[in-house]
């Protein structure tokens, strides 16, 4: 009858939606949707009345627009159009071409890494761009961890600010050499990543504690102004190095639900839009003013399991038994095909992908059996911490929680859902407030280590900035993703990684969810606009014809 029932209830979920297109998946949002719909309809009016204007709806707002403090797709989507780092990637994937810097070399030993920076740019407030200003930035990330992708990505610490990087001087007005304490093979894509765009000393210097909304930097769109909850504008650096922008002006837009968007979309009252409703894609297909654009695929959404917090989650064989209480096969329904079933905490798309680990499957039986062994026979009760907006990567979070709810009972688990905007859910998960938690990752430079040494190594799992909400500690993981990170050898880089997703496959400190091929909606009248398997591309391309 259980079955029976989910089967019911996915079903249900799928009709509501289909009938009700447009309304909320979401009461709440729906509602803090209704209450800003006066304010809405004005800023569209003012926004879209041009060729000159192109607007981007969304879900959520950025939650700062000082890129090295965030990890938030809604905040790097903006940061990308304003800030350049020295090196970028290449339109259409992760090869490292020119960007502030215009050449650069490295030793033998990969300790030494040399820039040669341009002599052209200039930062949105006037000031000229130099070599001391990559120090003055990168010195900057040291002085905390709330820059914490440096963290993240360089092994910096309390103990030792500036993780790998030893020194970075200034070796002429426009070179910039870097010194590490051991080779890094990710290193030159770790520095197109958005989170190391250079900003305007002088800007940081002059905002203080505010400029996180107040940012300047040297790309082709230059800030403008910040309506908390509603819009952010940028207008066009017309003094911008690179290939000047097509259009005048940009407008992110805040329409949390994902029907009214569409709705808005359909409406011309915004150009494009991400985070559709799955039903949505088809009706847009078939609509000869729109066109959907899909993100080619570098992500994951998932489940992770709080192995720190004293409880039934630190059993082994409890996260093994989650794993198979849950049918992912069912679960990707409310996916409705732009989702293919993850096996492993990175994507298939990546080098170094263990193809060879099978995933656990769905076993009521065995995992009623494991927890029993694990002396949890009689059931427990968990929560499941989600964010109320949807994801490149999970769609419909909402409903993914109530199915893995109605799943979880079979085996005895019952699941008190608790819902948060999205700003909320990162504070909670990265302090480690819940038992369990969705979220999901998408690439930020091509390489594995982005996936499992940010996501999964204990380097990461320090509360109020984990990247790693399972806080998994596993010292021989540990040593395998270092090594990989000082071996300059790919081969032997992905033998390493593909042993390092054995390891976290045999613990289960996450139930994987998903890899999706994220859609966009966008009007035929909006030509180039070419998305980044990244999941944020700049818009200096695009054209509104």
């Amino acid at each position: 009858m259980k079955k029976k029932a989910l089967w019911m209830l996915l079903t249900l979920f799928a009709m509501m939606v289909l009938v009700v297109a447009g309304c909320s998946s979401n009461d709440e949002a729906n509602s803090e949707g209704d209450s800003d719909s006066q304010d809405t309809a004005d800023s569209a009016e003012e926004s879209s009345g041009g060729s000159d204007t192109f607007v981007f709806g969304r879900g959520a707002d950025s939650e700062q627009l000082d890129p090295s403090k965030v990890t938030d797709g809604e905040s790097i989507y903006v940061t990308n159009q304003i800030y350049d780092t020295l090196v970028r990637y290449e339109q259409e994937g992760t090869e490292v071409k020119p960007a502030l810097a215009s050449d650069w070399k490295t030793s033998e030993d990969g300790l030494k890494w040399t820039f040669q920076l341009r002599d052209d740019v200039k930062f949105h407030d006037g000031t000229d761009f130099t070599a001391e200003d990559v120090v003055f930035n990168f010195e900057r990330w040291t002085e905390g961890a709330e820059y914490v992708y440096y963290g993240y990505m360089f092994g910096a610490s309390e103990e030792d600010p500036g993780g790998i990087i030893e020194k970075v001087e200034a070796t002429g007005d426009y070179e910039v050499t870097f010194t590490l304490s051991e080779p890094n093979a990710p290193f030159l894509n770790t520095l197109a990543m958005p989170p190391f765009g250079i900003a305007s000393p002088d800007a940081i210097k002059k905002h203080g504690e505010d400029y996180f909304k107040n940012p300047v930097g040297t790309g082709p769109f230059v800030f403008e102004e910040w309506k908390q909850d509603d819009s952010i504008t940028l207008s066009k650096n017309e003094d911008y190095f690179g290939e000047t922008a097509k259009v005048d002006k940009v407008i992110f837009r805040v329409i949390p639900d994902n029907g009214a968007r569409f709705m808005e979309l359909q409406a011309g009252s915004i150009d494009a839009m991400n985070g559709m409703n799955p039903q949505d894609i088809q009706q847009a297909e078939e609509d000869d003013a729109l066109q959907i654009i899909r993100r080619p695929s570098m992500n994951v959404s998932y489940m992770a399991m709080n192995t720190d917090k004293e409880g039934p989650l630190q059993d082994k064989k409890v996260r093994q038994a989650i794993n198979l209480a849950i049918d992912k096969e069912k679960l990707l329904t409310l996916f409705e095909g732009i989702g293919k079933p993850a096996k492993n905490p990175m994507p298939p798309s990546l080098w170094g992908y263990n193809d060879e680990i099978e995933d656990y499957g769905y076993d009521v039986e065995k995992a009623k059996s494991l927890l029993a062994e694990a002396g949890y026979g009689d059931g427990m009760s968990l929560t499941l911490y989600t964010m109320s907006n949807p994801r490149p990567y999970l769609p419909q979070p909402k409903f993914a929680a109530q199915a893995i709810q109605e799943m979880l009972k079979e085996v005895n688990i019952e699941v008190e859902i608790v819902e948060n905007e999205w700003d909320s859910h990162l504070s909670a998960t990265e302090n480690g407030e819940h038992d369990m938690a969705f979220l999901g990752w998408t690439g930020d430079n091509g390489d594995p280590d982005n996936f499992l040494y940010v996501l999964l190594d204990k380097d990461n799992a320090k509360k109020g900035s984990a990247g790693n909400i399972a806080f998994y500690k596993n010292d021989e993981l540990h040593d395998i993703l270092k090594k990989a990170q000082t071996e300059l050898d790919q081969d032997k880089r992905s033998s390493l990684y593909k042993e390092a997703q054995e390891i976290i496959h045999e613990d289960a400190p996450w139930f994987p969810i998903a890899h999706t091929t994220p859609p966009l909606a966008v009007k035929k009248e909006v030509k180039n606009y070419i998305p980044h398997p990244t999941g944020s591309e700049p818009f200096n391309y695009l054209e509104l014809n």
